[in-house]
């Protein structure tokens, strides 16, 4: 397992859909998931640190297994299958761990919610990281800057209120 951080959110240029990109601690190596208008702005939002007058899901969802007694112990996104990322949220209470399955979105909003650390399997950095910074500087340094560019609020352009 390879520990990872959320290194930033941002938009596929191709076909606008938003990504969360997720990076190790020496950020040698990135890992981009598509995920929807929603999660993206949930995990902007705690990013932010943005507080919402009410809870949204994910922090109901924290909430409720805190009051339970329950206490979220990380994240694994541990396979991919024709392009979806698959996930789990480990929880333990009275010293058993229970594994939930999760989309990634989900799990890494979580996350960011309770410091949970997220962990990536080698075999889906294998099949789908973006790239190896040591291989490709240029690249990698062009995605940085893509990255580092964006703002919480250009998620919301593309939202569109009925």
């Amino acid at each position: 397992m390879i520990e990872m951080q959320v290194g930033g959110l941002g938009f596929d240029p191709r076909n606008l859909s938003p990504l969360v990109l997720l990076r190790d601690q020496e950020e040698m190596n990135f890992l981009p998931i598509w995920i929807g208008i929603f999660e993206a702005a949930a995990i902007a939002m705690e990013l932010q640190q943005v507080k919402p007058p009410r809870p949204m899901t994910h922090d109901l969802l924290k909430t409720f297994v805190e009051k339970l007694g329950g206490k979220m112990k990380r994240v694994v996104i541990n396979d991919i299958k024709e392009g979806t990322f698959y996930a789990t949220i480990e929880a333990e209470k009275d010293k058993k761990v229970f594994e939930i399955d999760s989309r990634p979105s989900d799990a890494i909003a979580l996350a960011v919610r309770t410091q949970m650390p997220i962990f990536v399997s080698e075999v889906v950095m294998m099949q789908a990281k973006l790239v190896n910074a040591e291989k490709d500087a240029d690249e990698t340094k062009k995605f940085k800057d893509f990255i580092q560019n964006m703002k919480p609020e250009d998620f919301t352009k593309y939202y569109k209120k009925d």
